[in-house]
């Protein structure tokens, strides 16, 4: 007999093991929080562990959102009015706005701050099934704030049940006391990875490779200091012009690339022979109004991964369902469901590094999302609402 801990039935599943993995009147058995059994139901060996009943529901791995920055202080909604008013995203940036005037909200913040203000974000995507979140800094943009994001960050994984990966993202704009010294900030960022990596609060780290931003030798030193430390970079690329990311992701190995609107046919090619996962944000697109939208015609025929995230942020993705950025994937950027719904699994899993879910096979964490729908369509299909029925998370109802 086997040894189960608990046994899911009564469900159709979507394994995500080769392209949505269908499974009708499947069963998925799970042991020690992992998976151990996967298959037809018929075939479910015996065994005399608690089952639970589905009730005719659509179960899939538990979703990855990866790529959020839901630890800021304030919001910018006035910033809001001033764009509907005319205002472009970068002048508001260059006037001293957007991504700095987050940063003023967020270093006046205390750490308990920065976790109450986070948790109702964080539950609304626990609340659409999500198991696994991704959370950047960059809103402190000195060594003790960018520390006290990253602490707020790994609190929210003990205040919830739910995996939280962090990104160090010193790199996403330039502090008012370095205005004019940008190389000697972009120093001291890569300065700050050793002391945070040794604290135990860093799993990746980001730059904001663009024009308002970091210049590509910049960001070189950053990742160097990333390399130093054994950790995988991550990069903002090509979200506003083609400042050359997609290529410069590619050549470090980055675990990702994210937003890519303008990136090459060449960079794209490249990141697909790197292995690095494209991670596509239609919420930004959407929010900023940003008409070009990324090449994802180029990347299916470089055979790029393809993931979709929130970008959850208070200046150019205010969002908080990822179910929603399914359908502005599909609709804005014309992904089929199949690869929408790989990249809130399969494919995000791998933009964190993450080998162990995203998938349900045996020996993969046993993360469940489990939907009341009546096909895998209607995730991206729905406009609002919210099928989900369950969310299990290393085995254990979440």
């Amino acid at each position: 007999m086997a040894e189960f801990d608990r046994v899911w039935v009564g469900a159709d599943f979507l394994t995500m093991t080769d392209g949505l993995g269908v499974l009708r009147d499947g069963a998925l058995a799970a042991k020690e929080g992992r998976i151990a059994w996967v298959g037809p139901r018929a075939a479910l060996p015996a065994h005399s562990a608690p089952v639970v009943d589905c009730g005719g529901a659509w179960v899939m791995p538990g979703l990855v959102d990866c790529h959020t920055h839901l630890v800021f202080g304030g919001n910018r909604a006035a910033e809001f009015e001033r764009r509907l008013a005319g205002a472009t995203y970068e002048e508001i940036a260059r006037e001293g706005g957007g991504i700095l005037s987050t940063v003023r909200a967020t270093r006046a913040a205390t750490e308990e701050e920065l976790v109450a203000g986070a948790l109702p974000r964080l539950d609304a995507l626990l609340a659409e099934g999500v198991t696994t979140v991704e959370v950047k800094s960059g809103y402190g943009l000195e060594l003790e704030a960018e520390r006290r994001m990253l602490r707020a960050a790994r609190a929210l994984g003990r205040e919830r049940r739910v995996s939280v990966a962090t990104s160090f993202l010193g790199a996403h704009a330039v502090p008012p006391e370095y205005r004019g010294r940008q190389g000697d900030y972009a120093a001291a960022v890569a300065g700050m990875v050793a002391p945070l990596a040794a604290e135990g609060l860093v799993d990746a780290v980001d730059a904001f490779l663009e024009r308002i931003a970091f210049t590509p030798a910049e960001t070189e030193a950053v990742f160097r200091a990333a390399r130093a430390a054994e950790l995988p970079v991550k990069l903002h690329a090509d979200q506003l012009s083609d400042g050359g990311g997609a290529a410069l992701a590619a050549r470090f190995g980055a675990l990702s690339a994210d937003h890519l609107e303008h990136a090459s046919s060449a960079g794209l090619a490249a990141m697909a022979a790197a292995g690095t996962v494209a991670v596509l944000l239609p919420g930004a697109t959407y929010f900023i109004r940003e008409e070009r939208v990324p090449d994802v015609a180029a990347m299916r025929a470089a055979g790029l991964r393809m993931a979709v995230a929130t970008d959850m942020n208070p200046g150019s993705s205010p969002a908080r369902s990822l179910l929603l950025m399914l359908n502005m994937a599909c609709t804005l950027y014309r992904l089929t469901v199949e690869e929408a719904l790989l990249g809130v699994t399969r494919h995000a899993a791998a933009a964190l590094g993450l080998a162990d879910r995203g998938a349900l096979a045996p020996g993969m964490r046993c993360d469940l999302a489990i939907f009341r729908v009546g096909s895998p369509a209607e995730l991206p299909y729905w406009m609002g609402g919210n099928p989900l029925a369950g969310r299990v998370v290393a085995g254990q109802d979440a």
